[in-house]
């Protein structure tokens, strides 16, 4: 009615509108108000047909006479409609474009936006002119909130808010902006216009980014539109742009909106409850912290370009001191959380950027009350009833992080303000006193004592346990935290084992996030333990007190006052009732040993429309998408789908592909979208949770493996039945490792707590026990006491082979489970300690077999027994076993294939009856090792990292062939040579790698040639090594014969190689070290095997093995550099290396005299020059190793008593041998006697290994050369060329017979060796010589 006569007074031309008649207008706002309400509280699915025409509700709008509360009543009724439905939305947009006042800017609003300083009526005139007069403004209410709310709804964010740039410059130019100036009849309209525009900037502010394409938005300041004036719509920026720059510069926006924040805390909380207002001034500040917080989060982007005009928030509010002291103040505020969770992000982000913010809260007064307002937000928050399900808004979750994110900020940082650290003085120094102070640290360790509701603290128990860690692992805050975790205050460390540890953990399908939680409790709880376990310093006797009781809860042991009840089970405990209990270390291992969540699950099955879940995959894994919204990264550390972000991409990805549609098609379309979307966000919820368990059930492993591996290998020595306990977590860990359950990852970490346990075990074996209660050391503690029975290794073999033929696994994973079969065959390999030779041992363990307390023959029949188990386990599984293993070794990188034939190498160790050895030959797997050699190939003259790998499985194929010959003997290595080994190794490329030098390693701790090293190390000496294996098959009853095939192949494979073999002769041996020896030892000894048959010396290698004899001849017996001093280990192996080398030589220049008739002169003449030695040098150096065999006997006889009276020694004397055998690195002067005389013991029975190889190989050496000089007077030719030199004959025999004296002279007790040939033989000699003398 009102509308037809406002038509015909336009169309009458100078008629006036007609007055609106007051009882009329009162009467629809009433109808206007009941309409609202029945549209609000109608069913969404009904009221979509209620009122299908809403284009009467426009009509008023635009005319003048209209009171401005029923516009203000009929934009409120419009606003209802906008949720009905999308289609409703674009309706109502459209008949606000047609009749409502011109500010409102629709599609084309930058058509229309100049032209609005030309209308007669809009807003603005409705404002300044109708409105401000009356001083009051609920048409401009209304029409500010009902664009707010059309905005809300818009899910299309392509154009950045570019359409809304007039409603935007009309709410910060004409509403916002003077605000303060009006005047207000009505004190709740003030607040109502202030949060109607604070909500249209924080809308621009969250629904639209700043980006990279933003950085030059900045104009010149001839353009930037004057406060209070109009701007041509083109020149404005977008409004996300314009709140942005007016935050940073200071302007009006910004200085309206701080100053509503700076009446501060205590004036909101008068207002809240005093005036009517109170709540509306409460949503005006809460929504003036979030614009903040928006603003803080996005300037990051753009402040470094848009300098000096405009500075990061945080600088801007630095200039006023107070303005931050009140925003952090608005923590107090408990009426609203919003505000409280506002204040605590402002916080975080000031925190973030301010290095001296805690410095400048304390200059002003206001850190103490802060500190108090903090705890009590915290405090407040565990005593809540209700779980917050979002932790984003939970004020106690973002406290904890506030605490735990500026850790490892510059101090005084404002974690150490809040757990009121002494930020006055250094860190480090402080004296915690949470129970005189009330902090947030007070508050944590409080909630952490109580644990109450569990459901409903979950997340504050979690972080507060994460807090304590992170602060234990600072290095400001360690010990100041540590101290006082570890006083009997708190007993902090084992409390909650029983309480958090190991209790049920919680079911998934009654409280998932509960479970999550859980899991990461105890993940935090056990790198507590293990933190002060590896960390804390034992002279306190707190601490000490702390990690006793820590590895007693964990172990099973209970303490005394003064320590350890050893009385007490150590692993399998005993609880009240009787039964067996297992120790917390495996509960806690038990806890986690469940299937994972699948994550693996595909939306797809999830929604039934192909189209819709293609549209989702392509939004997850987009790589538009990827790192852009779609996924965030959780408080800890996840990263998860975010729900919101994802449902508005499906939206608008939906209106992308159904563009041509009028706006979402049917309805049929928009439920079937509708439902789709449902569908997948609870997939994706469930994707989220399912991924929140399975990093927790990751992470507490990780922290199960932490504890257990320190546990392992820095605190075990403190208990007893240590092996038992490494057994049990051995087993425990291949249990679970080769169940089904066991994902990839934590199969990985097992594996290497098994690797942990495994090489300590081996350890164990020979430790000096350490519950030994007097100070005496006998032979028994250097044999292994303490090996594991064989039905305790067979079970450890059986699982790790299920282990290794899990269903799911990788390469990382089969390179750790070979290793750890390596170790385990090396664990069962050795009854001795490998440092202690059987003859020793023997000697010393007299006493001990006649009481009864060692049988070295039981020992040698349990090892026979377990090796023969190992087989049969393996032989029951060969099929799979090697099929895996050779797949390995032939098809896996180049990593994997190194273990792969180190494992095939334990494997032939334990071998029977060739059954391996035959398998190998079956599957080709031999032949194809030799063709890897023949094809061998390399890049970058080998320098690179893929050739070091390459070499690394070279050298690990070199060691299984050797290992075969030195398995079975002869057999082995005429396998490998009758499948030309020796062509496949002559042409392998890797002997052509490029070599500078001699074959001496570098100095490694300056700088090495590392392709010299590598090649004499990782190829040569392995060559070298089968290569002299292979001269095992030349029999000496073939010596002659020419057709000899192995002779022949060897010799061409010397002659193609003779520059190898010349540089390893001419090396200096005085001073070469050990694989530099062994390289010459292999040379020499091969040469000596096959040289003889090459009747030619063209190569000129006799010379060279002439004159190295003449060389090493002829010097004094300090050619062994060792004897008679007390020189290092390294030393004594070069003896033995030089003894073997003068072996090599002798027996090839015996050969030569005995088969070859080969003569030698008796001293050198000039007329004669020639490289072989005399029997004068023979003589010479026999009168050498007199000297040396008698020193050596004479020290091991020495160094044996001293071991057997090792229990009678002083202190002094003990450290004297310790200086003077021990290595540096294992003597510690702080250990006792008793572990000390352990040290001196071993050490000493080294050095006998080292002396007894010396003593046999001088001695056949000093045989040979005795029967190569008897050779020459036994010879008849020989002895007529003797008798033709009479006199130097006679000066032969006049030195030789005093050499002879003293070699009869040489003790067999001391020796350790039967000598009554050696001693015959002498006599003989002697005999003979005397004769020759005489004559």
């Amino acid at each position: 009615m009102y509308e037809d006569k406002f038509k015909q007074s336009v169309q009458s031309p100078g008629a006036l509108l007609p007055e609106f008649q007051e009882g009329d207008a009162r009467a629809l706002v009433a109808y206007l108000n009941v309409l609202q309400q029945v549209v609000e509280n109608g069913s969404p699915i009904e009221r979509k047909n209620w009122f299908p025409d809403i284009e009467p509700l426009f009509k008023l709008l635009s005319y003048e006479n209209v009171p401005p509360y029923l516009k203000g009543a009929l934009r409120n009724a419009i606003a209802t409609f906008v949720h009905v439905s999308p289609i409703m939305k674009d309706t109502i947009w459209r008949y606000l474009e047609q009749y409502d006042l011109p500010v409102v800017v629709g599609p084309h609003a930058g058509n229309t936006g100049y032209a609005m300083d030309t209308q007669v009526y809009d807003m603005r005139f409705e404002l300044n002119e109708i409105e401000a007069r009356r001083e009051k403004y609920p048409s401009t209410i209304s029409f500010i909130n009902l664009l707010n709310t059309l905005i809300a709804e818009e899910r299309d964010a392509s154009d950045r808010g570019r359409r809304f740039i007039g409603i935007f410059r009309f709410v910060y130019d004409h509403v916002f902006g003077p605000f303060p100036q009006r005047a207000y009849a009505d004190p709740c309209e003030k607040w109502q216009l202030v949060v109607a525009c604070l909500k249209h900037f924080q809308m621009m502010l969250s629904k639209y980014d700043v980006g990279e394409e933003d950085i030059d938005a900045v104009t010149d300041q001839s353009q930037i539109t004057i406060l209070g004036q109009s701007s041509p719509i083109h020149h404005m920026q977008l409004p996300v742009i314009e709140v942005m720059k007016d935050f940073m510069s200071g302007k009006t926006l910004f200085r309206n909106l701080m100053g509503i924040i700076l009446q501060g805390v205590n004036f909101l909380i008068t207002e809240r409850t005093n005036q009517i207002y109170g709540q509306l001034l409460e949503s005006a500040v809460l929504l003036s912290l979030e614009i903040i917080i928006l603003v803080m989060e996005k300037d990051s982007v753009v402040s470094d370009f848009w300098r000096p005009l405009y500075q990061p928030l945080d600088v801007v509010l630095s200039q006023d001191h107070n303005q931050i002291v009140v925003l952090l103040e608005y923590v107090r505020y408990d009426f609203q959380p919003q505000i409280q969770l506002c204040s605590v992000k402002i916080l975080s982000i000031l925190s973030s950027r301010m290095v001296g913010l805690s410095q400048l809260l304390l200059k002003s007064n206001s850190a103490i009350g802060l500190i108090e307002d903090y705890a009590a937000c915290l405090e407040l928050r565990s005593e809540e009833c209700q779980i917050i399900e979002d932790s984003s808004v939970d004020p106690g979750v973002l406290i904890m992080q506030l605490l735990i994110d500026n850790i490892n900020r510059p101090a005084p940082n404002i974690t150490h303000l809040l757990l009121k650290f002494d930020v006055d003085s250094p860190v480090e120094r402080t004296l915690l006193q949470p129970k005189f102070h009330y902090s947030c640290l007070k508050v944590i360790l409080d909630i952490l004592d109580k644990l109450l509701k569990p459901d409903v603290n979950a997340l504050l128990h979690e972080f507060g346990f994460q807090l304590l860690y992170e602060l234990c692992v600072d290095p400001l805050t360690s010990a100041p935290i540590m101290d006082l975790l570890s006083t009997k205050k708190y007993h902090f460390f084992v409390k909650h084992l029983n309480s958090v540890g190991i209790a049920p953990l919680p079911k998934r399908t009654c409280s998932q996030a509960l479970r999550i939680s859980s899991l990461h409790q105890r993940a935090w709880l056990m790198k507590l333990l293990a933190v002060e376990l590896h960390s804390a310093e034992i002279a306190d006797p707190n601490h000490r007190e702390a990690c006793q009781n820590i590895l007693s809860e964990l172990f099973g042991q209970r303490n005394t006052e003064y320590g350890v009840d050893h009385d007490a089970s150590f692993f399998i405990t005993q609880n009240e009732t009787g039964s067996i209990s297992k120790s917390k270390v495996l509960e806690l291992l038990e806890i986690i040993q469940f299937e994972s969540p699948d994550i693996t699950l595909k939306c797809s099955q999830f929604v039934s429309n192909l189209k819709y879940s293609s549209m989702a995959e392509d939004i997850l894994t987009s790589p538009t998408t990827m790192g852009k919204g779609v996924y965030y990264h959780s408080e800890r550390g996840d990263r998860l789908i975010d729900l919101v972000s994802f449902r508005d991409k499906l939206w608008q990805k939906w209106n992308l592909n159904n563009s041509e549609l009028n706006s979402f098609g049917s309805e049929i379309e928009l439920n079937a979208i509708r439902d789709a979307i449902q569908q997948l966000l609870r997939w994706g919820w469930k994707y989220n949770k399912n991924l929140e368990e399975q990093a927790a059930q990751l992470h507490m492993l990780t922290s199960w493996s932490q504890i257990v591996e320190i546990s392992a290998s820095q605190k075990i020595s403190s208990l007893e039945n240590r092996s038992d306990i490494l057994f049990q977590l051995l087993d425990a860990s291949l249990n679970f490792s080769g169940s089904p359950d066991c994902s990839l990852r934590m199969a990985q970490m097992l594996t290497q707590v098994g690797l942990t346990c495994m090489a300590k075990l081996r350890d164990e074996r020979f430790a000096l026990p350490s519950d030994l209660t007097s100070e005496t050391i006998t032979c028994l503690h250097i044999i292994m006491t303490k090996q594991l029975s064989n039905g305790a290794c067979q079970s450890i073999l059986f699982k790790l082979i299920l282990a290794v033929l899990r269903r799911e696994s990788s390469e990382t994973l089969r390179r750790r489970q070979y290793a750890l079969l390596l170790s385990y065959f090396q664990y069962c390999r050795h009854v001795l300690d490998s440092d202690v030779r059987t003859t020793i041992l023997e000697f010393l363990s007299v006493d001990e077999q006649d009481n009864g307390d060692l049988d070295l023959e039981k020992m040698d029949k349990d090892q026979a027994e377990l090796a023969h188990a190992n087989f049969t386990i393996l032989r029951k599984e060969e099929q799979p076993i090697l099929n895996l293993v050779i797949k390995d070794a032939t098809q896996g990188s180049e990593s994997v294939k190194t273990m792969s034939l180190y494992v095939i190498d334990a494997l032939i160790c334990v071998d029977h009856e060739k059954f391996f050895l035959s398998q190998l030959q079956s599957r080709g797997f031999l032949r194809s090792c030799f063709l890897n050699m023949s094809n061998f190939s390399y890049q970058d003259g080998g320098f690179s990292l893929d050739s070091m790998h390459r070499l690394c499985t070279l050298e690990a194929e070199f060691s299984l062939l050797l290992r075969i010959c030195h398995k079975y003997g002869k057999s082995g290595s005429q396998i490998l040579f009758s499948m030309g080994s020796l062509h496949h190794i002559a042409s392998c490329k890797a002997l052509h790698l490029p070599m500078k030098g001699s074959f001496r390693r570098h100095d490694t701790r300056v700088e090495k040639n590392s392709a010299d090293l590598d090649k004499q190390q990782m190829v040569v000496a392995p060559i070298l090594r089968l290569l002299f294996s292979l001269t095992s098959l030349v029999e000496t009853s073939e010596l002659f014969e020419v057709k000899n095939k192995v002779v022949r192949e060897i010799v061409e494979f010397i002659k193609g190689h003779q520059l190898l073999f010349d540089q390893v002769l001419q090396e200096d041996i005085s001073d070469a070290d050990e694989l530099t020896m062994e390289l010459v030892n292999h040379v020499v000894g091969i040469l000596t095997k096959v040289w003889p048959y090459e009747e030619s010396d063209d190569y000129g290698f006799v010379q060279r093995l002439f004159g190295m004899m003449r060389s090493l001849w002829s010097r004094d017996p300090d050619v062994f550099t060792s004897i008679g001093s007390a020189r290092s280990e390294i030393q004594q192996k070069a003896d033995v290396s030089i003894s073997r080398l003068c072996f090599s030589l002798s027996s090839y220049i015996y050969f030569l005299v005995t088969k070859k008739s080969l003569r030698l002169q008796i001293f050198d003449h000039a007329s004669t020059a020639t490289q072989q030695p005399t029997l004068a040098s023979l003589v010479f150096f026999l009168g050498s190793l007199a000297t040396v065999l008698d020193r050596a006997a004479e020290e091991k006889y020495l160094l044996l008593n001293k071991i057997k009276d090792i229990n009678e020694l002083s202190r002094q004397e003990v450290d004297e041998i310790i200086t003077m055998y021990v290595s540096h690195g294992y003597a510690s002067s702080s250990e006792n006697i008793q572990k000390r005389r352990y040290m001196a013991m071993v050490g000493m029975c080294k050095i006998v290994g080292h002396r007894s190889r010396l003593i046999m190989l001088l001695l056949l050496l000093a045989q040979n050369l005795m029967n190569i000089i008897l050779a020459h007077f036994n010879d008849s030719n020989s002895l007529k060329a003797l008798s033709d030199a009479k006199e130097e004959l006679h000066s032969l025999c006049g030195r030789l017979i005093p050499v002879l004296e003293r070699l009869e002279l040489v003790n067999e007790d001391k020796t350790g060796h039967n000598l009554k040939v050696f001693h015959r033989l002498a006599r003989s000699l002697k005999e003979m010589s005397i004769q020759k003398l005489a004559n």
